[in-house]
């Protein structure tokens, strides 16, 4: 009889445990109670926060309101997903808010006062954000220096560098259509149902796919039912939102249409499938999460450790950089403000209330997403029931505190588990 090698962390796929759905809930339960809850605290969240806001305030369920929520959280959850990273090794990057400032501002020098093309200031902000990123990571990984001091000195330098490019406090304009269309604009509903098609094709080919590998290599896999109830799932939230953007959202149609999908939601997208490959599919990901588990163990297993840091303050500030161009692309402008106020605290919470880790070593991009999403639910929600700033953070900075929590004893529960 043929025997298959078993792979280390690996379960081997036989008839006596070939998994079931049955077998695959089970195991989540499992893993919920040793104290790996991923995204549910986020997710449950979403739906407690969006049922009160329902009830409360039936506008909130509006099209034009469920259109307004991805463009008033893509530049926040931009800069979540690469402060995902940075947390990944127990890090912190307290001026990702003021780099996307610091990044926007060139942009709008760029284009307005030096007339550019749009793809020269795209180009421009992105390689201040990969300079700055290098400088942060240099200063942590080689010369020594703690994140939390060398990110909080250029909190408060990137808030003097902004005032400088923006010629110490003049709101630059920007008028090029196509930044501006980023976060302002919608796709053609026609071309909002083809990337709804695409998007779900893709998803579908990857679960059987790796199904498959699995179960090749005579590994255990995940259960057709299970694969099809994930892409079924996926098929139906999206089309829903979809069809509800796809609905006409201005007042006066006659004059106006407004339809489609954001601009702004493909490009999240795109940026969600590309960096999860890099963590989920790459050695580099592989490695930054060895980092983040245990420093001293993954530099004596032979990884370049510092490089690994640097890389990840590379891809934090470029992403900080893209979330940048989102925000002025919003506000069609660039002024001292820009990246500062509560734009830090909220992106640092969104990573956090999605299920990254403070501590390091469990994250994933997607939980930037799903924390993005909290952010922009409470931030939304609270305006239509007409509060103020000071109970939207206080409402932000307790979900904060409670995800925080969350995450602790879940690490407590985890090493009492003989899990950590």
């Amino acid at each position: 009889m043929n025997k298959v090698k078993e792979l280390p962390g690996e379960v081997v796929a036989t008839a006596a445990n070939s998994p079931s759905i049955g077998h695959s809930v089970r195991a989540y339960v499992e893993r919920v109670r040793g104290g790996d809850m991923g995204a549910l605290p986020a997710v449950l969240g979403l739906v407690v926060l969006c049922t009160v806001f329902a009830i409360a305030r039936p506008a909130f369920l509006t099209a034009i309101n469920f259109a307004n929520l991805f463009t008033q959280g893509a530049a926040v959850t931009l800069i979540a997903m690469g402060l995902v990273f940075v947390l990944l090794l127990g890090e912190i990057d307290l001026s990702a808010g003021f780099a996307s400032g610091v990044c926007a501002a060139v942009l709008a020098v760029t284009l307005t006062n030096m007339g550019l093309p749009w793809y020269i200031g795209v180009v421009a902000a992105i390689i201040t954000g990969v300079l700055i990123g290098l400088m942060l990571g240099g200063l942590v990984a080689k010369v020594g220096i703690p994140s939390f001091v060398v990110t909080l000195a250029a909190f408060l330098a990137f808030q003097g560098l902004v005032l400088v490019l923006v010629d110490e406090g003049t709101n630059i304009s920007i008028r090029d259509e196509v930044i501006v269309a980023i976060a302002t604009r919608n796709l053609p509903p026609w071309l909002g149902w083809a990337t709804y098609a695409v998007g779900v094709g893709v998803y579908a080919a990857v679960q059987f796919l790796r199904a498959r590998k699995r179960a090749q290599r005579g590994l255990a896999a995940d259960p057709l039912s299970l694969i099809l109830a994930r892409v079924g799932s996926l098929a139906v939230i999206a089309g829903v939102a979809v069809y509800v953007l796809n609905l006409e959202r201005s007042r006066n149609a006659l004059l106006t249409s407004l339809t489609g999908v954001p601009i702004v939601v493909p490009v999240i997208l795109v940026l969600l499938i590309v960096w999860t490959f890099v963590l989920r599919r790459t050695a580099f990901g592989r490695h930054l999460y060895a980092v983040g588990g245990n420093a001293e163990a993954a530099r004596r297993a032979g990884i370049a450790v510092d490089r690994i840091k640097v890389s990840a303050f590379v891809i934090c500030s470029s992403m900080a950089a893209v979330g940048g161009i989102v925000a002025a692309s919003r506000a069609s402008s660039v002024d001292p403000n820009t990246g500062g106020s509560s734009v830090l605290l909220y992106a640092v919470g969104a990573a956090v209330i999605g299920g990254t880790s403070l501590f390091g070593g469990k994250g994933r991009v997607l939980d930037a997403i799903l924390g993005g999403a909290v952010v922009a639910v409470i931030e939304n929600g609270m305006a239509l029931m007409g509060y103020g700033s000071s109970v939207k953070y206080l409402v932000t900075g307790s979900v904060l505190l409670l995800a925080a929590g969350v995450d602790a004893l879940a690490r407590k529960r985890a090493a009492a588990a003989g899990l950590r």
